[in-house]
């Protein structure tokens, strides 16, 4: 089996390479050979089958085609502007979010001849968009209010198109904001969020710029990367025409996150937050979701934690070795 990985250097990226190394196999079938692309080159780490490594923009003419002319097996499409970049940068956001997405599709199908990977789609929750009911399910309407979520939702909607048409076996998962997410901070406006984590763990000052009422729902990303496995493996058939699912996820406040960080780490950790509103940043969050209906995605398989305690505890054992630094 061949796999290729786009945004292979982001966080989710290498945390899937990390798994498909140790497990050798994928749906039962073994891995022969792994591609790993990105718009900067991706680690080449060490492992029982071939490993290759690409570094292009794939949203430029013919760069696609390039990519997929081996014809992998599986391909994880997870590159993307975040969403902070593709509000700051309209043209950038909608060339690698839309133009990049729409030339990997067309490569696809243009290769023809019986050709029909399965694709795995990272979308975002940033498809919907307010007034909200209390929980957000499968069939809510997708009207996004960023460019970011605008983005994802027409990728949704190719991926369903060219599914049905059969150039590809694709499946869309709505991730929710990916929490705590380890090393440097980056564009996403939902970046506060694992901030107020992970560097009072790690002894340093995080600064909060919402108000401790504000709700979101998030998974770890040990759940990121189960979402996209059980995705790659899943049989379609049961899935149906609605290619895209919501990722089940932990609905909680921003005083509710750093309570659980509080019963974790102590009050000496939580004092390390430093509450500075942040207007724009505010704005920004006003019209996310809050909390999901998920009863589709977990009827087939998807899960995630049950609690922030767990996440967080999570963030403890990947990154910090299972030990609380001193406090």
């Amino acid at each position: 089996m061949q796999i290729l990985i786009l945004g292979a250097a982001g966080m989710v990226g290498r945390k899937l390479v990390e798994r498909l190394i140790k497990e050798r196999h994928l749906g039962g079938q073994e891995i022969s050979r792994l591609v790993l692309h990105d718009v900067v080159e991706p680690e080449r780490p060490e492992a029982p089958f071939a490993i290759d490594t690409l570094t292009s923009d794939f949203s430029v003419p013919g760069e696609a085609e390039r990519l997929v002319a081996a014809r992998p097996d599986v391909i994880f499409h997870l590159a993307a502007i975040v969403s902070g970049e593709a509000e700051a940068d309209l043209d950038k956001g909608y060339r690698i979010n839309l133009d990049g997405t729409r030339f990997l599709f067309d490569a696809i199908r243009q290769i023809g001849n019986g050709y029909r990977p399965r694709l795995v789609f990272t979308s975002s929750i940033a498809v919907f968009g307010a007034p909200f009911p209390d929980a957000i399910g499968d069939e809510f309407f997708l009207t996004p209010l960023t460019s970011y979520g605008t983005q994802k939702a027409i990728g949704e909607l190719l991926l369903a198109d060219y599914s049905r048409r059969g150039f590809f076996d694709g499946i869309g998962i709505r991730l929710p904001t990916i929490c705590v997410r380890p090393g440097k901070p980056n564009k996403a406006a939902s970046g506060f969020f694992s901030g107020i984590i992970r560097e009072p763990l790690n002894g340093q000052e995080a600064v909060l710029p919402v108000p401790l009422d504000v709700r979101h729902s998030h998974a770890s990303p040990r759940s990121a990367v189960n979402f996209l496995v059980h995705a790659a493996t899943l049989d379609l058939s049961l899935v149906g025409p609605r290619r895209n699912l919501t990722m089940p996820s932990v609905s909680v406040t921003v005083a509710e996150q750093i309570d659980a960080l509080s019963r974790i780490a102590g009050e000496r950790c939580v004092a390390r937050i430093r509450h500075e509103i942040d207007p724009n940043i505010v704005r920004f969050v006003e019209g996310w979701p809050k909390r999901f209906d998920a009863r589709r995605a977990e009827s087939l398989g998807f899960q995630a934690e049950k609690s922030f305690e767990d996440i967080i505890s999570i963030y403890i054992e990947d990154e910090l070795g299972g030990v609380l630094p001193d406090q």
